[in-house]
């Protein structure tokens, strides 16, 4: 081999071969070289920082400082900011996990639970925001309700009221006056009883154990429809049929014949409560009008009014029979233990698990008299609730004791039938107060102190006397809502085919109620029963 071809065959490269000069190259190598396009995203976000921290300065200087304010949470912290219009962040102090127990009086909010829309007033965006103010949020947590860990024990419903609830987040409470702060920057109808110390993981819904709920009802409630109307004329046809199946009621039936003698003794003729009859028709097309278009009322608008006035001021007077109470009792009753709630609730099918709900116990008062109205007061205390489920159990017991069926017709409830409930008015609920048996067990083994609603008993029925209950029995004297609530369902008339394609309403299951019970004579029950 020649000289030349020596040379050749040594230098020869193969594929698999690597170049060892890769490995000489200094950092602008390609392999470490930065990225056209990182580099550009950079240069981008630098600009955008620049920017950004320019027009905070000019809006500082200009007195429109930001506002930093999130869908989350409505905050009035302007951020204070530096010589290059940065914000400056505030300093940096201890925060606690912590159980705040609350009571509030839901009238003008749409629920506990914070909305998305700024716009809508709720319990917890006041709640949050007295916070911020107070300063047992720091004010740059004070902008987003999830920066603290943020949980409620129970959510209410629009216009729900609640003497006691317990929400769960870090707060910084150094500041022996803090809850005083609190409820300082917070409206009379929401109060902070006290802040407790708990365990880092605390959630205060999961860690509940269960959550007792009032209902105040007008006795007037548990009367029998009024003759006449849909109900009324459709329980007269199934009693004819089988007599045997319901209760009789006297008293129910002597209370609507002496109202009948009250407006008849006003000087209201048969021939008029007639033709008053047909404005009572929800679908009539023949009534006649109770005002003009001005909006003036016309003459047979105030013989309407007149009447209803004198069957109002006859329901307030109304007190309700110790046997009649006991049927509503024994109707309440039926709910303890577990079911199936499925009926009671939106959106559960039978199937579902989360449709079985516990009840540990329900209890009814005995009556008392608010400015002329008796009402009582029902608890329930429940291992969990859905939505509507407590104002559809009001609603089906209330109705089972006015049609005078057997209270056990509610075990059918628990069944796989969809049967749709109307839910009673949201008026008379409030969450008295949740249970935390077991995680006080917890707490006591770590010395602290458990949370508990009984040492703030003086403070909370002083609240509820004037910011619950008062609401409410004002509200009922001036609207007459548990009035218009059964009044509407006396006159309802359904069609199961057109308006209720996802099951039966409750009026069409109690159609049949003849045919399925018929071999099941009614049985007289007591409260001890």
């Amino acid at each position: 081999m020649s000289e030349q071809e020596n040379v050749t065959s040594n230098t020869i490269q193969y594929e698999d071969q690597v170049d060892d000069s890769v490995y000489k190259r200094d950092q602008k190598s390609k392999w470490t070289r930065t990225r056209t396009g990182d580099r550009i995203e950079s240069e981008a976000k630098r600009t955008r920082k620049e920017l950004g921290a320019e027009r905070r300065k000019k809006e500082y200087e200009d007195g429109n400082s930001m506002n930093f304010v999130l869908t989350s949470c409505r905050s009035n912290y302007v951020a204070p900011l530096d010589e290059r219009g940065n914000p400056i962040k505030s300093d940096r102090r201890p925060k606690r996990k912590c159980a705040v127990m609350i009571g509030y009086c839901g009238t003008g909010y749409n629920g506990m639970q914070l909305q998305n829309d700024p716009a809508i007033p709720t319990i917890e965006r006041d709640l949050y925001d007295a916070f911020g103010k107070a300063g047992a949020i720091s004010q740059e947590n004070a902008v987003d309700i999830k920066k603290s860990g943020f949980m409620r024990a129970a959510r209410t419903d629009k216009g729900v009221h609640a003497a006691g609830n317990v929400v769960s987040l870090k707060l910084i409470i150094e500041d022996p006056d803090i809850i005083a702060k609190i409820n300082a920057e917070l409206p009379d109808q929401i109060r902070v009883w006290g802040i407790q110390r708990t365990t880092k993981g605390f959630d205060c819904r999961k860690l509940c154990s269960s959550r007792i709920y009032e209902y105040l009802l007008p006795t007037y409630s548990l009367l029998p429809p009024k003759n006449g109307t849909v109900l009324s004329d459709l329980l007269k046809e199934k009693r004819a049929e089988s007599p045997d199946l319901f209760h009789d009621d006297p008293e129910g039936t002597q209370w609507w014949e002496q109202t009948y003698q009250k407006v008849l003794d006003a000087g209201i003729t048969q021939e008029q409560l007639d033709s008053i009859a047909n404005v009572l028709e929800p679908d009539s097309e023949s009534a006649t009008p109770v005002v003009f278009e001005d909006g003036e009322i016309t003459e047979f608008g105030k013989l309407v009014k007149q009447v209803k006035a004198i069957e109002n001021e006859s329901r307030r007077s109304f007190k309700t029979s110790t046997h009649r109470l006991d049927q509503f009792r024994n109707a309440m009753k039926q709910y303890e233990g577990t079911h199936n709630f499925h009926n009671f609730t939106i959106g559960k099918h039978f199937k579902d698990p989360s449709a079985s709900r516990y009840m540990k116990s329900t209890t009814v008062s005995d009556p008392f008299v608010i400015e002329g109205t008796e009402w009582v007061s029902i608890k329930i205390h429940g291992q969990s609730f859905m939505l509507h489920q407590i104002r559809k159990m009001i609603a089906m017991a209330t109705m089972v004791v006015r049609i005078g069926c057997p209270v056990t017709i509610i075990q059918d409830f628990f069944g796989n039938k969809k049967i749709n409930i109307p839910k009673a008015p949201a008026l008379g609920l409030l969450l008295e107060n949740p249970v935390y048996e077991a995680y006080n067990q917890t707490l006591q083994k770590m010395d602290y102190d458990p949370i508990d609603f009984t040492k703030y008993d003086d403070e909370m029925e002083a609240f509820k006397m004037k910011y619950i209950y008062d609401k409410i029995y004002a509200e009922e004297h001036k609207e007459n809502v548990f009035y218009g609530f059964f009044g509407y369902i006396d006159t309802f008339k359904s069609n199961t085919d057109d308006e209720r394609p996802d099951g039966t309403s409750v009026f069409d299951f109690l159609k049949n109620y003849t045919s399925v019970k018929s071999n099941e004579p009614v049985k007289e029950q007591t409260s001890e029963q």
